[in-house]
């Protein structure tokens, strides 16, 4: 049974573990998955600019820690729909006021930054992902006061028409690219008033905009992209998930919903009330820029709430950000990498090992496991669909831990040191 170690002085050592005759403190009692579908991220304007300012060796590296499947094999992604709150500048797909045929729909801009992004991790993954993409903002003029940031949609039927025909002309140009978009969220964040690209919607309004447009107009387009209600986040499930769910065509018309890290109530309801509709998370919690090991513990604790509450991929946020990780509109975050600009140096952040305990071994179709035992609320298992082993630990405390897991009917002993992260596999 390989174990590998994870501390801030020394955030990756392999090693062995030892059988134990002894009773097990923490092990897999159920299913709360069978169809895992896999670990992603967010393609992010900010994130291939900050990479030009290392090597091409180096920028190679880091796409292939992250996205290959000898790495990371991050392949549940997402894209944003026009500019994300870390976009170089904001900008939608048609400014042309007026065109509600949407005869002056271009995905132009992201050719710039957000393709080359994109292209790059797909080289380095070997073959297609499987893509969600979700709005900021609707095209200013199709908003109640023309700006990308605050604001909501205009309620008039042609508007809405015409915002529903926007999305799926993405999805169509994207096809012509040779890239299919699996999955639309209506909305990203559809409960925050922000001062980045941003769009206030009601649960009602996202129930009828799913039912009596944007259904409808990908069904008469033949546009083969789900909808999905998301991405829901600081959210009531009474408010926002029960709406579309308590209406029939509108329940009919999605294929899932989406809850970015602070939807923690709403997917716990939403997987209560609709055990078969298929729930991810969608966006990782973001952190202060600090990237500190305490904040990954935090992450881990995250991670661990959604995927035991049934979520079937787990999505983090920008995987790479000049160091600092401050956004064009003034606020730091965290990432997996950070560049110093000013050197050129490609640096490894603590949440980036987190992600190699959680998505180093898992791959798409396993299970994710229930755990039981005083350790269960410390654990994350899951079973390989060949029929490996999974069991991912942390150590919160500030002492060495000695910690029983059994995997494959033996009970192994792992010793964790303090606040530390460990991976048990049987994984060849």
């Amino acid at each position: 049974m390989q174990i590998i170690i994870s501390t801030s002085q020394a955030p990756w050592v392999e090693g062995e573990c030892r059988p134990v005759d002894s009773a097990a403190e923490v092990k897999a009692s159920g299913t709360v998955t069978s169809d895992f579908r896999g670990f992603g991220a967010c393609f992010n304007e900010l994130s291939w600019i900050a990479l030009q300012a290392v090597d091409e060796r180096s920028r190679e590296s880091m796409i292939d820690k992250v996205f290959s499947p000898r790495g990371l094999d991050l392949h549940y992604n997402r894209l944003p729909i026009g500019a994300s709150d870390f976009a170089e500048s904001w900008y939608s797909h048609n400014e042309t006021e007026g065109d509600f045929a949407m005869e002056h729909f271009s995905i132009e801009h992201d050719h710039v930054h957000l393709l080359p992004y994109f292209q790059a991790a797909r080289r380095a993954h070997g073959r297609d992902f499987t893509l969600f993409a979700s709005p900021w903002s609707p095209p200013t003029w199709l908003k109640d006061h023309k700006a990308y940031n605050f604001g909501r949609l205009v309620w008039k039927d042609e508007y809405r028409k015409a915002h529903a025909l926007y999305l799926a002309k993405f999805v169509e140009a994207y096809k012509e690219l040779g890239i299919g978009i699996d999955a639309v969220h209506v909305q990203n964040e559809p409960d925050s008033d922000q001062k980045f690209p941003s769009c206030c919607w009601t649960g009602e309004r996202l129930r009828d905009f799913i039912r009596d447009d944007l259904g409808p107009i990908f069904e008469a387009r033949g546009v083969d992209a789900q909808i999905w209600l998301g991405t829901i986040e600081r959210a009531s499930f009474n408010d926002w998930v029960a709406p579309t769910l308590l209406d029939p065509e509108a329940r009919r018309r999605i294929g899932g919903a989406g809850f970015q890290w602070a939807g923690k109530n709403g997917v716990q309801r939403t997987r209560h009330a609709a055990p078969d509709l298929p729930l991810i998370m969608t966006e990782n919690e973001c952190g202060d820029g600090d990237n500190t090991w305490d904040y990954a513990h935090y992450v881990f604790d995250l991670a661990q709430h959604f995927l035991n509450n049934g979520v079937q991929a787990y999505v983090y946020w920008n995987v790479v950000l000049e160091r600092g990780g401050i956004s064009t509109w003034g606020w730091r975050q965290n990432s997996m990498f950070c560049v110093d600009t000013e050197t050129g140096e490609l640096i490894d952040n603590p949440e980036y090992h987190l992600m190699r305990h959680l998505a180093g071994f898992v791959r798409e179709g396993a299970a994710v496991l229930q755990t039981t035992g005083r350790w269960a609320s410390n654990a994350i298992m899951f079973r390989n669909a060949d029929g490996s082993h999974v069991a991912v630990l942390q150590n919160p405390l500030n002492e060495e831990c000695e910690v029983r897991v059994e995997i494959s009917n033996t009970v192994w002993s792992a010793v964790l040191p303090p606040k530390s992260f460990a991976t048990l596999t049987d994984r060849a």
